[in-house]
């Protein structure tokens, strides 16, 4: 790792400069902070002083990072925003304050974070949308910065972490279709490259083989988190050959547009396709018929993870305990109407 003497030898300039420049002072120019934020990224840079400043936990501010823009967040959507309060709500009990970080999500995550570390103005971090692989998780252990991550990652390196339930959300959906009477059911997962939809996608697969069925890889939909996303999807299904009787969907948002696809298409939702919803969500309240899906305690999960992670500073272990039981998050069935059994129809 190369020191603050050797960025500014590599760059040409003084060390006050790079200083200046790393900590974000107004008196450095934007060409030269640029220069400097990304050779100190190249070269693996990060200033002691942020370093010290992270690990002591000195700012007063826990970070959270996440990626935005409409395909990823979806429009209107509440998921973060319950989320956030749960972890203020904690964080505010010992004086602490919560950031968002928002990575525009043409942005790379890993640049981001590093140059986000390097500016050293939050005590811990807490990521999210996790990645299969996600070199994030191997940076913040590498450099000892406190952390927890809301998803799981196959870059496991003993860090902290929550996510939602989407082995039991695959299962039940799955067991409750069947029993139904569905026996071709497809499923839309995430579009990117986040770990969750691998987590569903083979829990799916699993769920289905132990019903005595098989998840055929033509009803497996890659579908971006949104309205437009879900509407998409119903166009797809209704112009090509071998629809499928059943729809599960990871987002809550894609259902709403699924819904208005399908109709638009003369298919009625739960009379002619049955389909179970992710989480409940203000939209998935409002359509008709109600969609069968899952309630998530977010207020609560916010909680956990700032729990959780305060327990692992070193300023606030003495005093806080981690919360009890699995770090996959609980959910709960909300019965609706757009599975209905077959044999009433």
């Amino acid at each position: 790792m190369v020191s603050i003497k050797g960025l500014a030898k590599h760059l040409d300039i003084s060390i006050g400069t790079v200083s200046r420049a790393l900590n974000g002072r107004p008196d450095v120019n934007e060409e030269t902070r640029q220069r400097v934020l990304k050779a100190a990224d190249e070269l693996g840079y990060a200033p002691n002083q942020a370093g010290r400043a992270l690990r002591k936990g000195s700012t007063g501010v826990i970070g959270f990072m996440m990626q935005t823009g409409a395909e990823i967040t979806g429009d209107g959507d509440t998921f973060f925003m319950s989320v956030f309060d749960g972890v203020q709500t904690v964080l505010s009990q010992h004086g602490l304050d919560l950031v968002v970080l928002l990575c525009a999500a043409d942005q790379d995550r890993e640049e981001y974070l590093r140059r986000t570390v390097a500016r050293g103005f939050a005590d811990a971090l807490i990521i999210s949308g996790t990645r299969i692989h996600d070199g994030r998780i191997d940076f913040l252990v590498k450099r000892k910065i406190p952390f927890i991550a809301l998803g799981r990652s196959e870059t496991d390196l003993g860090q902290p972490w929550f996510d939602l339930d989407f082995e039991g959300f695959a299962k039940s959906a799955v067991a409750r279709l069947v029993d139904r009477g569905y026996r071709k059911i497809a499923i839309s997962s995430a579009s990117d490259d986040t770990n969750l939809g691998k987590i569903f996608i083979e829990s799916s697969r699993m769920a289905l083989h132990a019903n005595g069925l098989e998840l055929d890889d033509r009803h497996i939909f890659r579908t971006p988190p949104n309205e437009r996303g879900g509407y998409q999807l119903a166009q797809h299904l209704l112009s090509g050959p071998d629809r499928p009787d059943a729809m599960v969907l990871v987002n809550e948002l894609t259902s709403v547009g699924f819904y208005r696809g399908l109709r638009d298409g003369g298919i009625e939702p739960g009379r002619d396709m049955g389909i179970i919803g992710f989480r409940e969500s203000p939209q998935s309240r409002y359509i008709s018929p109600a969609l069968t899906c899952f309630r998530i305690d977010l207020h609560g999960l916010g909680r956990a993870l700032a729990q959780t992670l305060l327990s692992t500073m070193p300023a606030y272990k003495e005093r806080i305990a981690p919360p009890p039981g699995s770090r996959v998050w609980p959910i709960e069935l909300i019965e609706g109407e757009s599975d209905p059994r077959r044999e009433s129809r």
